[in-house]
């Protein structure tokens, strides 16, 4: 008897626990199309730099943020009148061999003669604050430079928009970085990656980075 009505009561809880379980599904399917969508726009907006030392030792950081800089400002000046990610892609494609020995001669002026490997293409970030807007991890298009082993720590920032010089006493994006940004992405999205107090959109964001980071395996 007491098996009979433990059947009755599983065949009664049947169509509960499997609406549960589409609802659970449909949610997981929903959230993850929903951070697929919105990483997508974020990651199809940006081209960042990616500066990777020879080693960990002073001399080879210090080095690695004078070939960044030196980079940067000749990048900077080629693409000042650029308004979207893919010309300052192939303004960097096509003045890749000059990159490069912009880098070799920043090096060899320090004494070093490592060499130096620069690539165009995906790359995985983690996520990173500049200012007040936040880009959370994911592969996005970079400008990749490696500096002899490249063993050393990373060093990372957004070439486009130009926010690899945000001011970080004051916190502040310029605003004509936030605009080319702006005109890339809707206005949630945009919301998205700026500081807000809003809960809604701080929760998005979260969820955004808790997939992501899954996805790409991330700590």
């Amino acid at each position: 008897m007491k098996s009979y009505k433990n059947l009755m009561i599983l065949s009664k809880l049947k169509p509960f626990l499997v609406i549960t379980f589409l609802l659970l599904l449909f949610i997981l399917v929903s959230a993850i199309s929903y951070v697929s969508a919105v990483s997508n726009d974020i990651a199809d907006s940006v081209f960042r730099l990616h500066v990777i030392a020879n080693s960990n030792t002073l001399e080879d950081q210090n080095l690695k943020l004078k070939v960044r800089d030196g980079l940067l400002s000749f990048m900077n000046d080629l693409s000042k009148n650029c308004n979207s990610k893919n010309e300052v892609i192939e303004m960097a494609s096509f003045h890749k061999d000059d990159l490069k020995q912009i880098a070799e001669n920043i090096i060899k002026e320090n004494g070093f003669d490592y060499n130096v490997n620069i690539e165009i293409g995906l790359s995985d970030f983690p996520t990173k604050q500049y200012g007040d807007i936040s880009l959370p991890c994911g592969t996005y298009d970079a400008l990749k430079v490696k500096i002899g082993n490249a063993s050393g720590q990373n060093w990372w920032c957004v070439m486009f928009p130009p926010l690899c010089f945000v001011d970080v006493s004051s916190g502040i994006v310029p605003d004509s970085s936030k605009e080319k940004m702006k005109e890339n992405l809707n206005d949630e999205e945009f919301d998205l990656i700026s500081n807000t107090d809003n809960n809604d959109i701080n929760f998005k964001f979260k969820l955004v980075e808790f997939f992501q980071n899954w996805k790409l395996g991330l700590n």
